[in-house]
């Protein structure tokens, strides 16, 4: 639960590999890749009805389903059947932390679980007041969306701590009953505990292979799409996995298993992945056709390779792809990187110590510096957090004046809605919600109106919920078919009602719910990422000039924890642009401004990648002291303009020989603020009238000359 950064290539000067190999740097330029299409988000049948890429959770839902029947059924026999709906939505902590190393999951599962028993709780207690159950409903869904985000807590995020405690405001008993909610709840946690570790019993170790391999298999897709139009989304989903394996390596590393050799192991595989990805990243902006399909599949073979190093491939397959390059082309620098990589995939153990073994990292910083940092005024998780908050206490305190007694369900929406982000992706949500519910309340109803025995309810609502937890990172819609029935059978237990006005308050407050999302979308901080993303360019040309800095000075030569630290730092706020760029198109009509600013963020990021290319080789090639400052010079400028909202005025751009695409991009990102800044309406008007008063000053001084 604690944030950690990402890293990229090895150090300077530092290498797995036994035989070093030679200097390496950037041969001329050829041409610039061409800019991958924007990203685009609307609301139609695609987006509603559509299966996103990606598998099926086979594995989440079968733990999902176990969990719940096993605490559901658990606390039956142990409490009153009403209660035990608590239990059986407290294990849903095996949702939680999925892909994180098994020891430290232990713990974070463990602090989940405290916080749904503090959430039945403050339900509980304020369950004597329904306005007050309102309002305390929308500030847990505020605190936790805020707790959640900065400690990156990952999916489902703040649903379940919201469904748990509103679910326990209707669970019939007083004050005196709070230590025995919040045990029942504290059952359910536990076995949500039991089931996720028990995988760990068997494959200990299955995270962080998974990661690695899964960073390997989109590195394979990065190498597919060179050439291709989707060429910037993919290098993105790439540094992604990049990242996301460091992070999990990193929270992998423990005392003992730190310096086994399956570790150092883990780790040499982890620093070829970041090597690959650079190198990928020097080809995929230089050339447009594609490569052969040969270093794909030779990439995805070393994804099996993690795991099982017995089905390492053979270095041999890369010779015919190496015939006739250049030893320091950049085509055969990719390919030697990727034989070099299966030389330590086929090693079963790696020597614990070693140049480029070492990790210049914590797992995770501080816990009270990663909360200050989320409330900054730069961060999106604050007016997120608000958002939250706010929308869904009003929702619960206007369905309360609206006479609607299960005001809750209409709190347990919005907080659903709201967890998709900007404002197209909430209205997707909300018409996949409503339209989803429909559904789901006929087949829950269908299966009311026949009384279920308690024994059959049970493995009912697991399987309901398994079936959301297989569906529900394909579409949101079809999860929310499974999910209601799901939801019918545990409101009926905890307080039973007739089928037909349970069914029907249900779609009542959906479609309530479902609008009030929409509306805190709309009317709460929708500008907030539009209005953070020309900042965050800024944050990625600063952090990519001190990355070019640092490499080119010849008279400073970065030690390898502060190599580390730039790789970490760059590649963090180039995968942060993109995000807050996603985002901020779907900020609508503000996305009207955001749009034309989609060249100069792929121009960013492919400087910024480019950047931590160079920072990988290992003897990069300096530039002279009067390069340096012109290259500050035009960071400084390329900076102010985009603050100011102007045009820059650039003069000639130091000549980075050694470095020719840096300089392209460079020129694309000048040439990208200008016509970005033309497109913006208001801000065009402000260049007329700063170029309509240096018109007057150059007159009048004319004129002050004549005199």
């Amino acid at each position: 639960m604690g944030t950690v950064h990402d890293e990229g290539a090895k150090a300077s000067g530092e290498s797995d590999d036994p035989t070093p190999s030679e200097p390496i740097w950037n041969p001329p330029t050829r041409v610039r890749a061409r800019v991958a299409d924007r990203p685009r988000q609307r609301v139609d049948l695609t987006a509603l009805f559509g299966l996103a890429s990606g598998g099926w959770a086979w594995s989440i839902a079968l733990k999902a389903a176990v969990a719940m029947s096993s605490s559901f059924g658990l606390a039956v026999l142990l409490f009153d059947p009403r209660v035990a709906t608590l239990a059986a939505l407290g294990s849903m902590t095996v949702l939680y932390e999925r892909e994180t190393p098994y020891r430290y999951r232990a713990v974070a599962l463990a602090l989940v679980g405290l916080g749904f028993v503090a959430c039945v709780s403050i339900g509980s207690l304020a369950a004597f007041d329904p306005w007050v159950a309102a309002v305390s409903i929308g500030v847990v869904a505020g605190v936790v969306t805020w707790l959640c985000q900065a400690l990156r807590v990952d999916r489902p995020g703040p649903l379940f701590f919201v469904l748990v405690c509103a679910i326990s405001t209707i669970v019939p008993g007083g004050p005196g009953e709070v230590p025995l909610h919040a045990l029942v709840a504290a059952l359910g946690a536990a076995v949500g505990w039991v089931v996720s570790m028990a995988e760990g019993l068997m494959r200990g170790r299955h995270p962080e292979h998974r990661a690695v391999a899964d960073a390997f298999r989109q590195l394979a897709a990065l190498l597919r799409a060179i050439g291709t139009p989707r060429l910037d989304h993919v290098q993105h989903d790439a540094s992604i996995a990049v990242a996301k394996a460091w992070r999990i390596v990193l929270l992998s590393q423990s005392r003992g298993y730190r310096d086994s050799p399956s570790a150092a192991r883990l780790r040499a595989l982890l620093r070829w992945v970041s090597d690959i990805h650079l190198a990928a990243t020097d080809v995929s902006l230089s050339r447009t056709d594609r490569l052969p399909a040969v270093a794909a599949d030779f990439a995805d073979a070393l994804a099996t390779a993690v795991s099982k190093p017995e089905q390492t491939p053979d270095e041999a397959d890369l010779d015919e792809l190496r015939k006739g390059l250049r030893p320091r082309s950049l085509e055969g620098r990719l390919y030697s990187r990727l034989a070099r990589a299966a030389q330590a995939a086929r090693r079963r153990e790696h020597e614990p110590e070693g140049p480029g073994l070492e990790l210049h990292d914590a797992p995770y910083p501080p816990l009270l510096q990663s909360l200050r940092s989320s409330l900054t005024a730069g961060s999106l998780i604050r007016p997120t957090a608000l958002r939250m908050g706010i929308t869904v206490a009003v929702a619960g305190v206007v369905g309360l004046a609206l006479g609607i007694d299960r005001f809750y369900w209409i709190s347990i929406t919005a907080t659903a809605v709201l967890q998709a982000g900007n404002v197209v992706l909430t209205v997707n949500r909300s018409v996949q919600r409503a339209l989803g519910t429909l559904i789901g309340v006929v087949i829950g109803a269908l299966l009311l109106s026949a009384p279920l025995p308690l024994a059959a309810s049970i493995p009912m609502a697991a399987c309901f919920m398994g079936l959301t937890q297989l569906v529900v990172s394909r579409n949101f819609f079809y999860a929310s078919i499974f999910l209601t029935p799901m939801a019918l059978i545990l409101a009926h237990t905890a307080a039973p009602h007739p089928v037909e006005q349970l069914a029907e308050a249900r779609i009542l407050d959906t479609v309530l719910g479902s609008l009030a999302g929409m509306a805190g979308a709309v009317l709460l901080w929708r500008r907030a990422a539009a209005a953070r993303l020309p900042q965050t360019i800024v944050e990625v040309l600063d952090t990519t000039r001190t990355v070019l800095l640092a490499v080119l000075d010849p008279e400073e030569e970065p030690s390898p924890a502060r190599t580390y630290r730039l790789r970490r730092d760059l590649r963090s706020a180039l995968v942060s642009l993109r995000g807050v760029y996603d985002s901020a198109i779907g900020d609508v009509p503000r996305a009207n401004t955001t749009r034309p600013l989609w060249p100069v963020v792929v121009a960013a990021q492919r400087a910024g990648y480019l950047a931590l290319a160079a920072l990988a080789l290992e003897k990069p090639p300096p530039a002279s002291q009067i390069t340096l400052q012109r290259l500050d010079l035009a960071f400084d400028e390329l900076i102010s303009a985009l603050q100011d909202r102007r045009t820059p005025r650039l003069g000639a751009l130091p000549r980075l020989v050694d470095y020719p695409r840096i300089n392209m991009e460079l020129r694309a990102l000048s040439s990208a603020t200008r016509t970005a800044v033309a497109q913006d309406e208001r801000t065009a008007e402000r260049e007329r009238e700063r170029r309509a008063q240096r018109e007057h000053r150059r007159a009048q001084e004319e004129v002050d000359a004549d005199l």
